[in-house]
């Protein structure tokens, strides 16, 4: 069994084709820019949207814990208590406590898949197994694979590879192909803005990208980040000698997470961020393009 937060279908972002992307609980970075932050813990959490809230008292009578209340008009909800046992979340039926992640097991979630198989065999799709950071459920991540291989499944991982390459070596008889994040290359800075060092990482990505399996390098461009030639030449200079890079994705930041931010009772650090303008966008993939790499910006 393993820890699920979402199977987004019909996605053609991640990988080629047309593809289930299955998202996997856990991330062992802290980016502050963070899309999907109720990834983030290794256990499942509950999201609340006051506005959704019509005041029953379901949850309150169904809460073990004394995490959730209401005074007055006003509803509250105590996360320093909360065990996050489903409860609330079960008795809510205007879904304003939603618990994202759920239990499934490899056979459950490959059920899911096989639902667009035929848009698969249309496409040159298949599965993408993302996060999160999916190497944090190893055995599960790995039963996956080796299910979807039997299936005759085209298969990708998508991971940001702070972790040790014997894992990502136990998964390439089972990949057909990863998809890796790149962020910054110096190592203070990456620390700074993820909470963890690259030197791994980019050990890793070193590794990967010998040419035994193709690796697609995925870098969100963040304002003040890396958004700068500078930066993006430094990212396309390392590439550049890697031969197993198929091509370089830019995605460029947007706001479309904040709304999780407030449901998580979290800060949403990146508010006072703007996207990057697209004549922006266009001139770093040059950069990638002048180092021979094959770039692409993603929308």
């Amino acid at each position: 069994m393993g820890l699920i937060f979402n199977i987004q279908r019909f996605s053609i972002h991640d990988g080629p084709g047309i593809r289930t992307t299955v998202f996997l609980q856990g991330c062992n970075l802290r980016c502050f820019w963070c899309h999907n932050p109720e990834s983030n813990p290794t256990r499942p959490v509950v999201e609340f949207f006051p506005d959704k809230c019509i005041l029953c008292g379901l949850c309150v009578e169904a809460c073990p814990e004394g995490a959730q209340k209401i005074e007055g008009d006003q509803r509250l909800y105590f996360r320093d208590l909360c065990q996050t046992c489903g409860k609330c979340v079960d008795e809510c039926y205007a879904r304003a406590l939603v618990m994202p992640a759920r239990e499934m097991s490899a056979e459950q979630v490959l059920a899911e898949v096989h639902r667009d198989r035929d848009y698969y065999n249309d496409s040159g799709g298949g599965v993408t197994f993302s996060g999160g950071e999916p190497f944090l459920q190893k055995e599960f991540l790995l039963e996956l694979l080796q299910l979807s291989k039997r299936a005759g499944l085209h298969t990708a991982v998508d991971t940001a590879g702070n972790l040790p390459f014997d894992w990502i070596a136990e998964a390439l008889p089972y990949t057909d192909l990863f998809l890796f994040d790149c962020k910054v290359m110096d190592e203070e800075r990456h620390r700074t803005v993820t909470g963890v060092s690259n030197r791994r990482i980019l050990e890793n990505l070193r590794q990967l990208g010998d040419g035994r399996i193709p690796v697609w390098v995925r870098v969100p461009v963040i304002p003040g980040v890396n958004d700068t030639p500078r930066e993006i030449t430094a990212i396309a200079e390392f590439l550049s000698d890697l031969p197993g890079i198929e091509q370089v994705e830019l995605l460029p930041f947007h706001h479309l997470g904040a709304g999780k931010y407030e449901s998580l009772g979290m800060e949403y650090a990146s508010q006072p961020l703007k996207p990057p303008s697209e004549s922006q966008m266009e001139e770093l993939v040059r950069i990638l393009e002048n180092r021979n790499l094959t770039a692409r910006k993603m929308s």
